[in-house]
């Protein structure tokens, strides 16, 4: 159920909910956003994706429509005006060295990956400077092209990281999950956002919830105040925080549970679809 009062901010997953299936925002949804800003509302882009795939996103808006951005699953707050990374949670060496270890016994042949980021507190800045994907040469990238840095697995495991990607192409993400969950017990915080055999670690109790819930409080804005778009697992906190969660019409099966509306699918303009009722 919709909530009368109009929101004071938006946020929305990327890949899957906001873009298409041409990764394009469609002239509809670009409209709304443009209006709920015009409004006074503010929009935050929440995604699994790191700062350096933020601008390309950017792009396909209205220009100026975009400062507040949580990445990598809630690990990392940026300011995509400024490109300047505000804050990172980060997975530290020892947990990250004790779940490399339980996915080699449990998913034989697995490659890893690790996202780092700068942060302003330390003089270091976004996708310009301090921002690497490194990968060991047995890692299969899921999204097609690979800007990994090669690395060895000591070097992935030697210093903190905002994501440490596990991937095991042979099985699908949910297999994963549910082997690797039971066993690493607090030691972070899992999720998936591609089907394929990739799961995502961060920082225990680190989701979407937790960095949009810093960027709200940044703004003076509350969860009851904000409407929340996503459509795969690493999706849900987020959803059941924000006083209006909603799924698309393309969302994984576990959103629908805990969603408060389902709208269209990405490709039939689902974000645009509910904005409209408020701008």
């Amino acid at each position: 159920m919709i909530a009368e009062k109009q929101p004071r901010l938006v946020a929305t997953d990327v890949d899957g909910t906001l873009l298409d299936d041409r990764d394009a925002v469609s002239p509809r949804t670009a409209a709304v956003i443009s209006r709920a800003v015009a409004a006074g509302a503010e929009f935050v882009l929440v995604t699994g994706r790191p700062p350096r795939w933020i601008p390309p996103v950017v792009a396909r808006l209205p220009e100026g429509h975009v400062r507040w951005c949580v990445c990598a699953n809630g690990a990392v707050v940026y300011d995509a005006a400024a490109d300047v990374v505000l804050s990172a949670r980060t997975l530290e060496p020892e947990a990250v060295r004790k779940i490399a270890a339980l996915c080699g016994e449990l998913f034989p042949g697995v490659g890893l990956g690790v996202e780092r980021v700068g942060t302003a507190e330390t003089g270091g800045v976004a996708h310009g400077t301090v921002d690497e994907f490194l990968a060991e040469p047995g890692y299969v990238h899921a999204w097609g092209a690979n800007d990994a840095g090669p690395a060895t697995r000591d070097e992935l495991l030697a210093r903190p990281v905002t994501k440490l990607l596990i991937r095991s192409p042979e099985l699908t993400s949910e297999q994963m999950l549910e082997r690797l969950a039971p066993e690493v017990d607090g030691l972070a915080d899992l999720t998936f956002s591609h089907p394929s055999g990739l799961i995502e670690a961060s920082a225990p109790g680190v989701t979407k919830a937790t960095g949009l819930a810093d960027v709200a409080q940044r703004l003076g804005v509350d969860a009851a105040e904000t409407v929340a778009f996503g459509d795969m697992p690493n999706d849900r906190e987020m959803l059941r925080w924000a006083g209006v969660g909603v799924a698309m019409g393309n969302a994984h099966p576990d959103l629908i549970g805990v969603a408060d509306e389902v709208t269209a699918p990405n490709t039939a303009d689902g974000l645009a679809e509910v904005l409209e009722r408020w701008f």
